[in-house]
């Protein structure tokens, strides 16, 4: 189920049609103007496509992106925390046990650290245009240059090989892989 919160951009065959918060973006989606074209919305963190059920009214598909209400597990639900199991040795278990806070808090500040690495960010920014590029832009000519370019992190290359794509859909890779190209 898509969140509500996060920020997409939606296409209509090769031009983008909408961006922002997902329910501003499925609603300028939904309007008759884009139904002979099949629209795809991408989140903007990862270029992974949203579905959106775009039946009925719009008041319709406004309700079915409202989150539904989860049962409450182990966790804490109001902080967004969720219980689950992980594997480690038992020397790991030691080590996160003498750290202040303890494991969780350990852990927690461990999974922020490496998320925040310039090498997180870079891969994830490489991942999430190549996913993009590979439904908008994997037929197109220049695709694998760009791929290379854009995994070699020359920006340049990546700028050639993407120039003669449709503006919306090079200008929106040239986005998700600002991080990877620097």
């Amino acid at each position: 189920m898509p969140s509500i919160a996060m920020t997409c951009t939606a296409f209509a065959a090769d031009r983008l049609i909408a961006s922002g918060p997902l329910p501003e973006v499925a609603a300028a989606a939904h309007t008759p103007h884009h139904a002979g074209s099949p629209v795809l919305i991408f989140d903007d963190a990862t270029a992974q496509q949203v579905e959106v059920d775009f039946r009925g009214t719009l008041a319709d598909v406004l309700a079915r992106l409202a989150p539904a209400e989860q049962p409450r597990g182990p966790g804490r639900p109001k902080l967004g925390v969720t219980a689950r199991e992980i594997t480690l040795l038992p020397r790991h278990w030691e080590w996160l046990a003498r750290q202040p806070g303890g494991a969780s808090v350990a852990l927690r500040k461990l999974v922020e650290e490496a998320m925040r690495s310039p090498g997180a960010q870079k891969r994830a920014s490489q991942e999430a245009a190549y996913l993009f590029m590979g439904v908008m832009a994997g037929d197109r000519p220049g695709f694998e240059e760009a791929a290379r370019a854009l995994f070699a992190g020359d920006a340049k290359g990546f700028a050639e090989q993407t120039a003669g794509w449709p503006k919306d859909i090079a200008a929106y890779a040239r986005k998700l892989a600002g991080a990877a190209l620097g």
